[in-house]
């Protein structure tokens, strides 16, 4: 957009301070995208995650202004959500009457009002009014109007800019050549021959060989060859040719970085890896000004934009004449005065007021429609029976389902925590070449646990192993050489077509045949883990705990999950992951904030933590008393088939081997009927589909499968509760679940941790599958069947497109008319007193920032039942 009709102007401005370091510049700049981790690393980040000290609103009126991005849902999302009973015009009449009592404007209520409401409720005014000549010639008696209007100019890159003036494409031309070098820099599999010089930084590496890019001009490559040696000083250069002002220079660099958000949130994310790449998103804006200075320095000076009033007053008097239902006649015999003051309605009434209203409705109805699944039923009262066993599932949305099936079939109790269940860990599998940290992104690992065999099992399992890996490292160095790939179809023809057949046409039993193979083949032994630590050299993370550590992360496991005491006889944690074929977005569907790790293996360490003599000795003396006969077990939760495959079960007790057996013998019904309501939810599958767990197994095995499974779709709360507050109510697969008794946390720290930790990681999935949903063409990563890997980072669109950085189209739609994901921002449910929200908010000012700002909404439910909005 040349102009722009700003609401607010109160954006992050650039120090006047011409000393200000071109270093903290770039990083102030950085907070308009989010870093982006490798899609085998997947993990879930709010795009805004640095924005949050402005409200919603203010960052949708900036992306609209910067890159014509709107962050509402659209009208067709909305309506439809109406059509479906999802929005109550009751709340949105509530939102239109709070937001007038905010304004003044010098006409009747009741004007006004009909105004709101039809431009609510009715379609957009046709573009044929704003063409009339009678509306134009009003318009153009009416351009001095600037009462209300502050017309703020929108900081463009010079390159878009020239495009205004020129239409030549020439800001899709510097993208095409930064998509080039950024593939070929952060490249971490496919290419063959990799960049030169990649240790020396991206923009040194950059430097060296851009002069012999033969689809540069000779004269611009002329220009390349004479830049800084250093990335900053080119960019002050860059700066200062292309006569950007000192006011401007964030704004300026926040444009470049939204131009390509997903390779700048790469770059991003490798500058918080290592320190010594701290500097990568600078040489990136150096490298990205550089090009452009070069190919647009022909044509500077640019000519000045110019503003242009006269459009919005066209589009505004014909919003009168369509939801005012006035005349243009009539309009042109109204006082001036009048005629501004319905300009000024029509205009702070815009299409950014009437989406949010809408959105908050449609939040409002949905948090009415939980709360009375909550609180109109008398909550259940503690189990009068013992628990025959008890199970901790991670808070993941896709855990609710398996858990109200699973109590209702027996004497179960089921715990929601956090599924890395507080092990800061980076974990070490025998057949993996490489360690991976198994807990959220937003921390770092403290501790490595490694499995180990004795000496000589382990030789033999390596050799197996060696073997398959050779077999792959061979097939992949004949597809990159010359000679030896002319020669592969002919060997590996046979091979693949009948893979590809079987696989095509018996998805599910191929995928279990080629798996007891591999698994036969391999015949990984029963492997021990290192619990105990072991010492490193100073700059490797210890390997296991010592004995104080092991007590201290089983004790803060059990209280943030609330198991603490009447222990049952079996105790299973389970980690969840998911199985599906041919999938870029694998990583996805496992856990949302640990990289795209299974929580299985944290599940494991913690089950055998739980275990150890001395650990239950020293948690006696903290008051928390395990029974002998208890015994903790690990198992993984598959959610792509809704089963439970056991991963850790260590000799248990005669009321532990009870508790088992029951167990096995249910957990078949369990999956069935988790499957039967699940799998009906995804689109273009049969009617009334026979065998929903048959279908289940079709989906995570075949290799043409777009939508294995919805994955985390639909998450609208979190709730921090007693589970009795939410047992044997189905929440649809949609509500994050923590346990949490406030009864046992008189400090509010329990509250505060799964505050920051938890809750945090929550807003993050539900902001990247709303951004996915509203703005799929920015945020989003298109259809996944027309995505291409590239340099075994991520997914582009086609050859030369950005680095995707959301969820694929089949994540969040359900067609290509219907949205499946409702796009609403987390409600974050706390089921305490008044008093301990009240300081919880007192005490963590970024909470209370999100709340207050629009990015989460929170209620409360106290003691006595009472709901209570914070939002």
């Amino acid at each position: 957009m040349t102009t722009t009709l700003a609401k607010t102007l109160d954006w992050e401005k650039v120090s006047e301070d011409l000393g200000l370091d071109i270093h903290d510049l770039v990083k102030s700049a950085s907070k308009v995208i989010a870093p982006l981790s490798p899609i085998s690393k997947f993990a879930a980040r709010s795009p805004w995650m640095g924005l949050e000290r402005q409200s919603f609103e203010q960052i949708a009126r900036r992306f609209k202004d910067i890159c014509d991005v709107e962050l509402f849902p659209n009208n067709s999302v909305f309506k439809t959500a109406r059509n479906q009973g999802e929005i109550d015009l009751n709340f949105l009449e509530v939102g239109l009457q709070q937001w007038l009592d905010k304004q003044s404007f010098k006409l009747p209520r009741m004007t006004v009002e009909q105004f709101c409401r039809a431009a609510l409720l009715q379609d957009k005014p046709s573009s044929k009014l704003t063409v009339l000549p009678e509306v134009k010639r009003m318009a153009k008696k009416l351009s001095g109007f600037k009462s209300e209007m502050k017309v703020r100019q929108s900081v463009q890159t010079s390159s878009q800019r020239f495009d205004q003036i020129c239409d030549v494409g020439m800001s899709r031309d510097l993208n095409r050549h930064m998509i080039k070098w950024c593939k070929l820099f952060l490249d971490e599999s496919q290419a063959v021959w990799s960049m030169p010089n990649r240790e020396e930084g991206f923009y040194h590496a950059w430097r060296r060989i851009v002069s012999f890019d033969p689809d540069i001009s000779p004269e611009a490559r002329k220009q390349l060859k004479n830049l800084p040696k250093e990335a900053d000083a080119a960019l002050e250069e860059a700066l200062s040719q292309l006569e950007i002002p000192d006011s401007e220079v964030q704004e300026y660099l926040e444009a470049h970085l939204l131009a390509l958000p997903g390779w700048a949130g790469m770059m991003l994310w490798r500058t918080q890896q290592q320190i010594k790449e701290s500097s990568l998103l600078t040489d990136y804006l150096a490298v990205r000004l550089s090009l452009e200075l070069v190919l647009i320095k022909p044509n500077l000076p640019l000519t000045k934009q110019k503003t242009e009033v006269g459009v919005f007053l066209e589009s505004l008097i014909a919003a009168w004449l369509h939801w005012g239902n006035l005349p243009i006649n009539a309009w042109s015999q109204l006082p001036s005065a009048e005629q501004k003051a319905r300009l000024t309605l029509a205009w702070r009434f815009d299409k950014i007021i009437r989406n949010r209203l809408w959105m908050e409705a449609w939040e409002k109805t949905y948090e009415d429609q939980l709360m009375k699944k909550i609180i109109s039923k008398k909550q259940t009262a503690d189990q009068s029976k013992p628990a025959v066993a008890q199970f901790v599932f991670c808070i993941d949305v896709r855990s609710e389902p398996f858990r109200r099936k699973l109590e209702n079939v027996d004497c179960f109790e089921t715990f929601g925590a956090a599924g890395f269940f507080g092990l800061p860990i980076e974990t070490y599998k025998l057949e993996r070449e490489h360690s991976h940290s198994s807990l959220p992104v937003m921390l770092k690992p403290q501790f490595k646990v490694k499995e180990f065999l004795p000496e000589y099992e382990y030789k033999k399992f390596h050799q197996r192993l060696q073997s398959v890996h050779s077999l792959k490292d061979t097939f992949k160095k004949m597809k990159q050489n010359l000679l030896a790939s002319l020669l592969l179809p002919e060997i590996s023809g046979p091979w693949l077509s009948m893979q590809t057949l079987t696989r095509s046409f018996m998805p599910s039993g191929t995928g279990r045949l080629f798996k007891k193979i591999l698994d036969k083949w391999i015949m990984k032994p029963a492997v021990e883990l290192t619990l105990d630590r072991i010492h490193t050299s100073k700059t490797e993370l210890p390997v296991g705990f010592s004995e104080e550590e092991k007590v201290h992360y089983v004790e803060q496991a059990l209280k943030m999950m609330g198991l603490t005491d009447n222990f049952a006889s079996l105790v299973v944690i389970c980690g969840h992951g998911s199985c599906s074929t041919n999938n870029p977005y694998a990583a996805s569907l496992d856990c949302g904030a640990c990289g795209g790790a299974s929580s299985a293996f944290n599940a494991r360490v913690l089950a055998a933590l739980c275990n150890l003599p001395n650990v239950r000795q020293s948690l006696q003396a903290k008051g928390i008393s395990i029974p002998k006969d208890t015994v903790f077990a690990a198992s993984e939760h598959i959610t792509t088939v809704d089963e439970l495959h056991w991963v850790y079960l260590p000799k248990l007790s005669d009321t532990a081997k009870a508790a088992f057996a029951r167990i096995q013998a249910l957990l078949p019904k369990v999956s069935e009927e988790v499957n039967a309501e699940r799998i009906p939810k995804l689109p273009n599958l049969k009617v009334n589909c026979k065998n929903p767990k048959a279908e289940a197994e079709r989906l995570s095995e075949d290799w043409s499968e777009v939508r294995p499974e919805w994955g985390l779709a639909g998450n609208a709360a979190f709730v921090i509760g007693e589970r009795r507050l939410t047992r044997e109510r189905n929440l649809g697969g949609r509500v994050f679940l923590q346990n949490y008794n406030w009864k046992k946390d008189k400090s509010g720290s329990l509250l505060a941790s799964i505050i920051a930790g938890p809750a945090t990681v929550c807003q993050w999935i539900n902001l990247q599958y709303y951004a996915s949903a509203v703005a799929p063409h920015y945020y989003g990563s298109g259809n996944k069947a027309t995505q291409t890997v590239t340099a075994g980072i991520g997914v582009m669109q086609g050859n030369a497109s950005d680095l995707l950085a959301g969820l694929p189209w089949q994540s969040v739609m359900q067609s290509d008319q219907l949205v499946y994901h409702a796009p609403l921002r987390l409600l974050v449910v706390i089921q305490a007193p008044k008093e301990y929200v009240e300081r919880l908010l007192n005490h963590d000012q970024p909470f209370q920032q999100k709340v207050q700002n629009g990015w989460l909404r929170l209620s409360s439910i106290d003691p006595e039942g009472n709901w209570k909005s914070w939002s």
